[in-house]
C-alpha cells in the first residue's frame, strides 16, 4: 500500500506548470481581443469601394421596426453613390423612441409614410344580432302614399 503525504500532495498542485520542468506557472490566461484588426479590415474594404467622408453630421438616428432607435451621437459617416453604401461609426446607443421624440420630430415630418405603424386591431366589433331602431312609423307612411 502506497502511503501518499497530504501536505506534499497540497504543495504540488499549488505548483502547477503549464509547460514541463522549468516553465515560468502562468497565473491567468490572457485573452487578446482582435477588435483592432476588424477595423483594419473594415476600413480596407470601405478603401476598395472608393468612400468620401462626409463631415458635419452631428447625429444619427435609424428607427428599427419595434420602435426603438438606434442613435449614433458625433458619428463618421462615410458614403459611396456608386455602390449605394454607407457606413456609419462611433459609439450607439439603442434607446425608445418617445426618448428622443421632442428633439427629432422635425425630421419626422417628411418620413412620417416610411414610419414603423403601430400594430393595433382597429377592426370594429359588428354584433349580427343588433338590428337598428326605426326611425318612422312605416305603417304610417304606406297609409299615406295610398291616398
Amino acid at each position: 500500500m502506497v502511503v501518499i503525504d497530504q501536505e506534499k500532495l497540497l504543495k504540488m498542485q499549488q505548483n502547477v506548470r503549464t509547460g514541463g520542468k522549468g516553465t515560468v506557472r502562468r497565473k491567468k490566461k490572457i485573452i487578446h481581443k482582435s477588435a483592432g484588426t476588424d477595423d483594419k479590415k473594415l476600413q480596407s474594404s470601405l478603401k476598395k469601394l472608393q468612400v468620401s467622408n462626409i463631415p458635419g453630421i452631428e447625429e444619427v438616428n435609424i428607427i428599427k421596426e419595434d420602435g426603438n432607435v438606434v442613435h449614433f451621437n458625433n458619428p463618421k459617416v462615410q458614403a459611396t453613390v456608386q455602390a449605394n453604401t454607407f457606413a456609419i461609426s462611433g459609439t450607439a446607443e439603442t434607446k425608445p423612441i418617445s426618448d428622443l421624440l421632442p428633439g427629432i420630430i422635425q425630421h419626422l415630418v417628411g418620413l412620417s409614410s416610411s414610419l414603423p405603424k403601430p400594430k393595433l386591431d382597429t377592426t370594429p366589433e359588428v354584433d349580427e344580432d343588433d338590428v337598428p331602431a326605426l326611425v318612422e312609423d312605416f305603417d304610417e307612411a304606406s297609409r299615406t302614399e295610398g291616398l
